[in-house]
């Protein structure tokens, strides 16, 4: 059983400001220890319950947060940047399930950190569904056949990802009280629960089913500010909708995904 685990950081307990995930501020080598710790109980949750492989992808800001020489020795991990599936790269269909840990809710949400892909994203859509990372890396994952069974995160991505996969087993490690601020569990209790309900997804593996997306897709980004969508519309085959939104279709969702990429860098 091979098991692909995409980890970011702004759902990691603890995690409640910019500050905590930028490489060079005061708190930032502390969460990044923390993140390495959530990543490692989900891979171990993963051996517990057979699996013969284990691939991380660190998928958060340069991607090079995760310290390799803290996880369990049967890991590999996917690390730096740039990575041509960004959040997902290293996923293929012989996987037999994807993970999400350490994720935050879309942007425009009540979510802690809640943001889409960058801070100039104020909705993104595919085929007329609201997603953010969670759904878009989702439908990567269903593109090759794999199916998400697991996320964990605050209390709003966890509700966003049983909204869009189901019953699937998540772990909340922090409930929001405000953008910069959530009542967090204990680092201890949260890997504690990752592991256990990491395992617990793959022991009943069978229940669960990719979610495919559409072929074509299209997707549909508004920005915050007409600035960026000046600069997403310079992407050929980008349509510009109004003012702020800019939208692409692709013969398939792997082809949206990277033009969504693409005007998300020149915006």
């Amino acid at each position: 059983m091979r098991v692909f685990i995409s980890v970011d950081m702004e759902g990691i307990t603890g995690v409640v400001h910019w500050d905590h995930t930028v490489y060079g501020k005061d708190s930032y080598e502390r969460f990044r220890r923390l993140m390495t710790k959530e990543a490692d109980a989900a891979a171990k949750g993963a051996f517990d319950a057979g699996a013969t492989e284990v691939i991380i992808n660190d998928s958060h800001g340069g991607m090079r947060n995760i310290i390799i020489e803290d996880l369990d020795p049967r890991v590999k991990l996917i690390t730096g940047t740039a990575k041509p599936m960004s959040m997902m790269e290293g996923i293929s269909p012989d996987f037999d399930a994807a993970m999400f840990v350490g994720y935050h809710s879309r942007a425009s949400t009540t979510g802690v950190l809640n943001h889409t892909y960058t801070g100039k994203v104020a909705h993104f859509w595919v085929n007329g569904k609201c997603l953010g990372e969670t759904g878009m890396n989702a439908l990567i994952a269903g593109y090759y056949g794999v199916p998400v069974v697991f996320v964990s995160g605050d209390s709003v991505v966890v509700q966003e990802a049983k909204e869009l996969l189901g019953d699937i087993e998540t772990v909340a490690v922090k409930e929001p009280r405000s953008q910069f601020s959530a009542m967090c569990i204990h680092p201890v209790k949260a890997q504690e629960l990752i592991r256990e309900r990491v395992a617990l997804s793959l022991k009943n593996l069978e229940k669960y089913k990719p979610v495919v997306p559409e072929a074509p897709s299209t997707v549909r980004i508004q920005f915050h500010t007409s600035v960026h969508a000046d600069g997403a519309s310079i992407m050929p085959g980008a349509v510009r909708i109004d003012p702020v939104t800019v939208e692409f279709t692709g013969k398939d969702y792997l082809e949206a995904y990277r033009g969504a990429r693409t005007m998300m860098a020149l915006a």
